[in-house]
């Protein structure tokens, strides 16, 4: 494979002749759009030289020159739109060869050995994936210099020069994986370089990618009814264009990866097999990381700034509990990805603040609202935190309520008591369900009424009371941040929707949690508040769990059951047996955050 082209690689040809389709559309649109202008030029021409006389000609010429005239204002304007449009980047951290020299090296080693470009840039992204992006729009690129205006004009000439894609590679990738199965794995994403410095693939891409920026464009809220009206039929040709080559783009796509991985069987074959079941494995830890102990914290203003170190104690430990990886016990011996890096330390605190930014929608900077947590102090601040935190809220609830206090708190009425949630919770027919009153100061949504919450009468008004609390604290904190935006938020919108935080998350991790889903985390809290103060229980991180109790130093697994007992049937003797069991003592008051 030459530099320059896809070479002979299996899909090279079939991606060329993809791209041609693409580029052919291309021309197409221009021919439309040229044919009123060359068929006006004809008719002047024809009757300046006297060759078209008559009136039927002339009035020809009178209505076809004006029609060119609109036409190429029209085709104008949507060249304009998509050459200025800037195409979407993937949020990345990016990462200079000063300080990852040896990742730049095993890179371009692996590059010489493909017999393809070296990639312009590395960088990491915050998931379990690896590909090739194109960067080499103006819009991408690093404003120039402002030293001299000749070192200006050089950093714009240079802008201009194209330049080999950046690689992206996910960041759990670099903290399980060893070096020698991270060079299998990127071998082919690193070959897809070759077919895309072809010229023809690399002009069809840019005006796919150009096609979609102006869509998007042309969609964006905000808009006055005058870029409206000018926007959309703008984006109708956008459209129109872009459903014509969609199909010829996919299957060059198709052929691109084929063409990569057929140049790839070359470099470390074998141990690719093996580097593709660390892949699975990685996902399946990283994707429990995040939603049961990265997304605690985050709910609770704080972001775990090690978590692609976490994710190692989360395979371990999944490893560990399921067997998944038995046979490779011998590669934890050998050298990590992660010493590629000069600091793997802050280059793991960076990719864990923008998976908060990504995944839940966190600001971008730390603050007393926002501030990294360390996995020793996990425990403390994050689980201890949500339970008082969760507790608190339950009471306040019942508060609101007017329930009374359990008849055990007669004795102690200094503080908020478990005993007084069981009592509550606990079925009577011949008690009405209590009221929900109206949530005020900050309107919220009210609870989802085809969701079955279930449960007795008392839960189930207690959980919509949950639902409907935890919507207006929701909707106070994102008024609070755009008064703290400032009129930023009423300019137009940001093609980085990094920069606009209304767009975030990008990729939230869940949907809403049900109201007995929060019913029960609420009493659970309320439970472990109480095994915390009358037992001297522990919060505890479990790797695969999240926030766990620790009764004795173990882990309490036995509670989910007990606890839904209560809210589905209204009895709760199987958690006051729990709690015998345990030595709690549910009269007694507990602390609240």
């Amino acid at each position: 494979m030459s530099v320059s082209g896809a070479g002979p690689d299996t899909g090279a040809p079939s991606a060329r002749a993809r791209a041609l389709a693409v580029l052919r559309v291309r021309s197409r649109a221009l021919a439309v759009a040229l044919l009123p202008a060359a068929a006006a030029v004809i008719l002047l021409a024809g009757g300046s030289t006297g060759h078209l006389p008559g009136p039927g000609w002339d009035l020809a010429r009178r209505i076809l020159t004006p029609v060119a005239v609109l036409v190429l204002l029209l085709a104008a304007g949507v060249a304009l739109v998509v050459a200025r449009a800037r195409p979407a980047v993937s949020p990345t951290v990016p990462i200079a060869e000063e300080a990852a020299p040896d990742l730049y090296r095993m890179v371009r080693d692996l590059a010489d050995r493909l017999g393809v470009p070296a990639p312009s840039a590395i960088a990491l992204t915050p998931d379990c994936d690896s590909w090739l992006e194109d960067r080499t729009h103006p819009a991408h690129a690093p404003p120039p210099p402002e030293e001299r205006d000749d070192t200006a004009q050089a950093g714009r000439s240079a802008r201009r020069v194209p330049a080999a894609p950046v690689l992206v590679i996910g960041s759990p990738f670099l903290w399980w994986m060893r070096v020698a199965e991270l060079r299998a794995l990127l071998a082919p994403v690193v070959a897809g370089t070759g077919p895309s410095a072809h010229p023809d693939i690399a002009a069809a891409r840019r005006f796919v990618r150009g096609l979609d920026a102006a869509v998007a464009v042309t969609s964006a809220p905000d808009r006055g009814p005058v870029f409206r009206a000018v926007l959309g039929g703008v984006g109708w040709v956008a459209r129109l264009l872009l459903h014509g080559s969609r199909v010829h783009a996919a299957e060059m796509e198709r052929g691109v990866a084929a063409a990569a991985a057929e140049r790839a069987k070359t470099v470390d074959y074998g141990l690719r097999i093996v580097a593709q079941e660390q892949v699975g494995l990685a996902y399946a830890g990283w994707d429990r990381l995040l939603t049961r102990v990265a997304l605690p914290a985050w709910r609770m203003g704080r972001w775990p700034a090690r978590l692609n170190a976490g994710v190692v104690a989360a395979l371990t430990e999944l490893s560990r509990r399921d067997r998944l990886a038995e046979g490779f016990a011998s590669r934890l011996g050998e050298r990590p990805a992660c010493d590629l890096l000069e600091e793997p330390g802050a280059v793991d605190e960076a990719t864990s603040l923008l998976a908060a930014r990504l995944f839940h929608g966190g600001p971008a900077e730390t603050g007393p609202d926002w501030s990294p947590v360390h996995w020793g102090d996990y425990p403390e601040e994050v689980v201890d935190r949500k339970w008082r935190t969760d507790a608190a809220r339950l009471h306040r609830i019942l508060d609101a309520l007017r329930v009374p206090p359990a008849d055990e708190e007669s004795r102690a009425p200094d503080g908020p008591t478990l005993a007084r949630v069981l009592t509550h919770l606990t079925a009577s027919p011949d008690l009405p369900p209590a009221p929900v009153p109206a949530v005020k100061a900050v309107e919220a949504p009210a609870p989802d009424e085809d969701d079955p919450t279930g449960g007795t009468a008392h839960s189930a008004a207690l959980a919509a009371r949950l639902t409907a609390e935890l919507a207006r604290e929701e909707a106070t904190a994102v008024a609070a941040a755009a008064v703290a935006a400032g009129p930023q938020g009423s300019a137009a919108p940001d093609p980085d929707p990094l920069r606009d935080d209304r767009a975030l998350p990008l990729f939230p991790l869940q949907p809403p949690r049900t109201g007995r889903e929060l019913l029960a985390d609420h009493i659970t809290a309320m439970v472990c508040c109480a095994a915390m103060d009358t037992v001297g229980a522990a919060p505890g991180l479990d790797w695969l769990d999240g926030p766990t109790l620790l009764v004795g130093g173990a882990r309490a697994t036995d509670l989910p059951p007990q606890v839904l007992s209560l809210i589905e049937d209204g009895d709760p003797s199987d958690l006051r047996n729990w709690l015998t069991r345990q030595g709690i003592r549910p009269e007694k008051p507990v602390r609240l955050a």
